[in-house]
């Protein structure tokens, strides 16, 4: 029986999975087994993960590697609920599975067991079979020497910061805003700590460091390692070797914290959420200008993000505003002014946003749906970025705002899968503006039903509706 980790996003995602996975296995006495592409992915820009024989040794390749891929029908998953090696040895004796895929980040948090100690991870993680090259990195990374105790600082931007993530405005705390770099930086001074900044927009890290005195990996050697992927090793274990490691929810981080059993500490270990707002506005009001646009914008965002629900509409709007006016092409925040507007019941405006918003994306796009109903109604990282919105955009559309109404129709057929309401506000729409083919394409649209998210036949049977509601 396998114990399989068989995730296919980052390399701190993959090297989690794979510690959780063998720990477990070892743990239970089964093997160890994981996936790994064979050609280089790039994705998006955001990371880069190197084909398995750049990353582990022959030997551990022959041992656990499975290939980039496995029969999912053939194996059980762990995590979501507690289970015991009881449980795994009863399905084990029946024979009908391979084993189980181990891809839950907090898999471990629901085995139980009666043994006295904690599952191993972090040594199963030290212990890898990894390649000469990335062995040679980490090595390297043990023999620096630090000037005196340090807390490494990891300031993620990437695809969440600068890519098209940002445009779904999901992920915020994942990051920690390069704008609250400086008060975290001083802070860790007060306390005998020199900071180790670890990021990848290089022209913030220098002005970070010319600001605070803070230190950059380069300053360890970090640029003499033209291969990305060995870098990011370097760096992770230079990370590993500090007293503390503060970060947002990176799992890059989470990694350099089992690499060197350190904690690994978000913001709210030196700020409260309101205090941090407070700073990054503060800081952003005198230094706005020294600041990449969208760092400068995502600061904005994350003090929103971070106290949405708690503060006034009236903040809210500021907040967005700010952002907006560095990010003007992020239609996510076109939509959230819509709420924060619909939320001070000020109907009309978040109704001209919302029409405004619909008719330009229209435009440039034919076909339902437009990207602001994908991030209505999307689920990444299993979070929806508008779910709590729902109740106000349902509330303008009651008092009659058609594109409210039209906003309403699709998370009512997509997102709570009442066709039937949908349907009927979809008709109203229709009678209110007979002439407008946006709202044409959303009765068409809510005909359909909700599409399915799986299964050839119901995909297929989707698609045929679909073909008769625009020939209708």
């Amino acid at each position: 029986m396998l114990i399989v980790a068989n995730r296919k996003d980052g390399l701190g995602g993959r090297l989690l999975a794979i510690a959780n996975a063998k720990a477990l296995a070892d743990r239970l006495g089964y093997r160890f087994g994981f996936t790994w592409n064979s050609r280089t992915i790039l994705d998006e820009g955001s990371h880069t993960v190197d084909v398995v024989g750049k990353i582990f040794s022959a030997d551990f390749i022959e041992k656990h590697w499975l290939g980039e891929k496995i029969a999912r029908a053939r194996f059980g998953v762990l995590g979501g609920k507690e289970f015991t090696p009881s449980d795994l040895g009863a399905v084990a004796g029946q024979g009908r599975l391979r084993g189980w895929i181990c891809d839950d980040f907090d898999v471990l948090d629901f085995f139980h067991d009666d043994h006295a100690e904690p599952v191993g991870r972090s040594e199963t993680l030290r212990g890898l079979g990894f390649s000469p090259a990335v062995r040679k990195a980490l090595d390297a990374a043990d023999k620096c020497r630090f000037p005196g105790p340090m807390a490494a600082l990891h300031l993620r931007s990437g695809d969440i910061v600068h890519g098209q993530n940002r445009r779904r405005l999901v992920f915020a705390d994942k990051v920690i805003p390069s704008v609250l770099a400086k008060a975290i930086i001083a802070e860790l001074s007060s306390k005998g700590l020199t900071t180790l900044l670890v990021g990848q927009d290089h022209a913030t890290l220098d002005y970070l460091k010319a600001e605070t005195g803070a230190s950059r990996t380069s300053d360890f050697g970090a640029g003499e390692f033209r291969d990305e992927t060995l870098k990011a090793f370097f760096e992770l274990a230079l990370m590993a070797r500090c007293q503390q490691i503060h970060a947002g929810g990176s799992i890059y981080a989470t990694i350099a914290s089992l690499m060197g059993d350190k904690p690994c500490l978000a913001t709210d270990a030196l700020f409260s959420r309101f205090r941090a707002a407070d700073i990054i506005t503060d800081e952003l009001r005198a230094h706005q200008s020294d600041y990449h646009r969208l760092e400068a914008a995502f600061g904005y965002r994350w003090a929103f993000q971070s106290l949405e629900g708690e503060i006034s509409p009236a903040r809210a709007r500021e907040l967005l505003g700010k952002a907006h006016a560095l990010d003007p092409e992020n239609d996510g925040y076109d939509l959230k002014m819509a709420a924060a507007c619909f939320r001070e019941g000020d109907y009309a405006a978040g109704e001209a946003i919302l029409k405004s918003l619909m008719t330009r994306q229209s435009q440039h796009r034919s076909s339902l749906p437009l990207p602001m109903m994908d991030m209505l109604t999307t689920r990444l990282g299993g979070y929806r970025a508008m779910a709590n919105d729902f109740d106000v955009f349902f509330a303008a559309a009651r008092a009659g705002h058609p594109y409210a109404m039209a906003c309403s129709a699709y998370i009512l057929v997509e997102v709570l899968d009442d066709r039937t309401s949908a349907m009927a506000m979809a008709a109203d729409l229709v009678k209110m503006e007979p002439r407008n083919p946006i709202f044409r394409k959303i009765r068409q649209r809510v005909a359909m039903g909700k599409k399915p998210e799986s299964g050839r036949l119901a995909k297929a049977g989707w698609r045929l509706g679909r073909l008769r509601a625009l020939w209708s």
